[in-house]
């Protein structure tokens, strides 16, 4: 059975929205080695429609200008992509391709299939979906020492009851940033 890691920056009072506009800051050579490792360990990459159009915009273009980040561009470039979205899409970013009916039974059948470990970065909606039907085996937050004030928390008042979890490892960056791995409870 295949593994689905999924990656959030966070700030310390949990708002996970939009970290673009906050978490650069705290960005450093130990945060770019942990995220590397937990998505550029992946062989596929699962995307809600937000996050993936968001990617979709700048690691191509990062890609082709063979700048800093040319290695992970290209990594996510080569990666199997799967989109999330109750629309129908057309893609330009190579190995691309969407959903095909219930999110919760074709993530049931992709792990099952053979391959490596399915990576996926943000999109908290799917996020959610899939934490609540114990498909994630690793939710590395990476809490950044900032409390951003509002917008997206990761769990709103969307828990019927409470979701337990384990510790698998936590991890001080020297920006003072925490990146923490939970698994699902025993």
């Amino acid at each position: 059975m295949r593994k689905i890691t999924v990656g959030l920056f966070s700030g310390a009072d949990g708002v996970v929205a939009e970290p673009q506009t906050w978490h650069f800051p705290y960005f450093g050579e130990e945060l770019g080695a942990a995220v590397m490792k937990q998505i550029g360990e992946t062989d596929t990459v699962l995307f809600g429609r937000k996050t993936y159009e968001g990617f979709a915009e700048s690691w191509p273009a990062r890609e082709e200008a063979k700048g800093d980040d040319y290695l992970m561009a290209k990594a996510l470039g080569d990666k199997r992509k799967i989109v999330v979205s109750h629309s129908p899409l057309e893609f330009t970013w190579r190995n691309s391709e969407q959903v095909q009916g219930d999110l919760i039974e074709y993530v049931k059948e992709l792990k099952a299939e053979e391959g490596g470990t399915i990576g996926l970065s943000g999109s908290v909606s799917v996020v959610r979906q899939l934490m609540r039907a114990g498909l994630l085996d690793e939710l590395h937050l990476y809490i950044h020492p900032v409390a951003v004030g509002n917008g997206l928390r990761l769990w709103e008042d969307d828990l019927d009851e409470p979701l337990k979890l384990k510790l698998i490892s936590c991890d001080v960056f020297k920006t003072g940033t925490l990146h923490v791995v939970y698994g699902p409870a025993d």
